[in-house]
C-alpha cells in the first residue's frame, strides 16, 4: 500500500509531467522545433538523368502567436538554404485554429512567402482552410479566394486544377496541381447540404501533352487511390502526420482512410506519395511526437 507521503510525492511528480509535458506540446514542438525531412527516390516513369531537388512546404497556418510573420520568415530562409531546385506549396496558409492572439493577415505571410527562391519557381496550390475562412467564396461557390489572390500577388503562381511543363538540364517534367478536396463546406447558411471538392484531376492531368513524367500538387492525399500510374509522384500535405504522435495512435486524422496516407513516403501498387508533416497547427495549437518540418525529395 502507497503510504500519505508517497501517494503525494507520486501526485507531484504526475502534475509536474503533465506541465512540462503541456509546455513541450504547446510552446516548445509546434513553435520552436524545425526537423528536414528528407527522401530521396527514382519513381516510376522517371527520366533517366533527370536530378530534381524539389524543397515542399505545408500548412503554415499564419496566426499568432503560434506562427507569426517572423516565424514564417525565418522558415523561408531555411528552405532557401537548401538548395531546392524548385520549391512548392501544398496549401493551407490561414489559421487552422481559433486559439490565436490574433490573425496574420493574408497580405503578411505572402510577403513574407515571396522571400523564397529556387532555380525553376516557387508554386503553390491551395488548401481547404484557406477556401473556408472565405467566406465569399464560401457563398459564391468558386474562387479566386483570398490566398489565391494573395499569392498571385507577390507572383506566385497558384496551380488550380492545372499543369504546366518545366525543364531542368534538357530534361523536361511536368507540374500538375489539383484545386482543393474540400473546398466548400456543408453549410445551412449557403444552402448545401455536403461537402464538395472543386479539384479536377483528369481535366488536370489532360493537359499533359507528352511522355514526361509529372508530379502532382494536391493539398489532401485522399486523393490518391485515384491518382492513375502516369503521374511519377504526388505530394501532399493537410494531416500534419496526425499533429499528435504517441507510439504510432493519433486521436485525430482528417483523412476518411485513417491512418492509411497520415505521413511519409507510401508506395501503393507502384505508385507514390510524399505526405508532409506540415509547418503550423490546426484545431489545437499542439504539436506532439510530429515537429514542424520542410521537405526535401530528391528524385532521379
Amino acid at each position: 500500500m502507497i503510504g500519505r507521503r508517497g501517494f503525494l510525492k507520486l501526485f507531484g511528480s504526475s502534475i509536474a509531467g503533465l506541465m512540462a509535458l503541456g509546455g513541450y506540446a504547446f510552446g516548445y514542438e509546434p513553435v520552436m522545433r524545425l526537423r528536414i525531412a528528407r527522401y530521396q527516390l527514382t519513381p516510376p516513369g522517371w527520366t533517366p538523368g533527370l536530378k530534381l531537388r524539389i524543397v515542399a512546404l505545408a500548412d503554415f497556418h499564419a496566426c499568432r502567436p503560434w506562427m507569426t510573420a517572423d516565424r514564417i520568415a525565418s522558415i523561408c530562409s531555411r528552405a532557401n538554404d537548401l538548395g531546392g531546385d524548385i520549391i512548392v506549396l501544398l496549401g493551407d496558409y490561414t489559421s487552422g485554429t481559433d486559439f490565436v492572439t490574433g490573425l496574420v493577415d493574408h497580405k503578411v505571410w505572402a510577403t513574407e512567402l515571396a522571400a523564397l527562391k529556387a532555380p525553376l519557381g516557387v508554386h503553390a496550390i491551395i488548401g481547404n482552410h484557406d477556401w473556408w475562412h472565405d467566406a465569399a467564396a464560401q457563398k459564391s461557390g468558386r474562387g479566386p479566394t483570398f490566398s489565391h489572390k494573395a499569392l498571385a500577388d507577390v507572383g506566385i503562381p497558384v496551380y488550380s486544377n492545372r499543369s504546366s511543363r518545366l525543364e531542368k538540364d534538357g530534361h523536361g517534367f511536368w507540374l500538375a496541381g489539383v484545386e482543393d478536396q474540400l473546398a466548400l463546406r456543408s453549410s445551412v447558411r449557403w444552402k448545401r447540404q455536403f461537402a464538395k471538392g472543386l479539384d479536377d484531376l483528369e481535366g488536370t492531368l489532360a493537359q499533359v501533352n507528352d511522355e514526361a513524367p509529372i508530379i502532382l500538387l494536391a493539398h489532401e492525399p485522399d486523393i490518391f487511390p485515384t491518382v492513375p500510374s502516369r503521374v511519377s509522384l504526388t505530394l501532399s500535405g493537410h494531416t500534419h502526420g496526425g499533429q499528435i504522435r504517441v507510439l504510432g495512435w493519433s486521436p485525430y486524422l482528417p483523412s476518411r482512410y485513417g491512418d492509411r496516407y497520415v505521413y511519409g513516403h507510401i508506395i501503393e501498387e507502384d505508385r507514390h506519395i510524399i505526405v508532409s508533416g506540415g509547418l503550423g497547427c490546426s484545431v489545437a495549437p499542439v504539436r506532439v511526437g510530429v515537429p514542424p518540418e520542410i521537405v526535401v525529395i530528391d528524385l532521379g
